[in-house]
């Protein structure tokens, strides 16, 4: 399966958005989220390919990976444990 057929419980659009706000909004929407389901992060802050999966690896979420289209990121992260 490619990136960009994994399919998001949630999108959450940061386009804009510059550091810290794509981090903190990754974190709030999360919270909401279940465990086993996939946040789609929509970014053009070009931060986000190193912060996110840093964030990841630090909160203990599974960075499944992401693509570039148009000048934006779209990340996902599988939820896998509570924040």
């Amino acid at each position: 399966m490619e990136i960009k057929d994994i399919k998001a419980d949630v999108v959450h659009d940061v386009v804009g958005t510059f550091c810290p706000i794509p981090i903190s909004e990754t974190a709030r929407v999360m919270k909401d989220m279940k465990i086993g389901q996939i946040l789609e992060l929509v970014a053009d802050d070009p931060g986000v390919v190193e912060d996110i999966p840093a964030w990841c690896k630090s909160t203990g979420q599974e960075f499944l990976g992401l693509y570039e289209e148009d000048g934006e990121y779209h990340l996902f992260i599988r939820k896998v444990k509570e924040t």
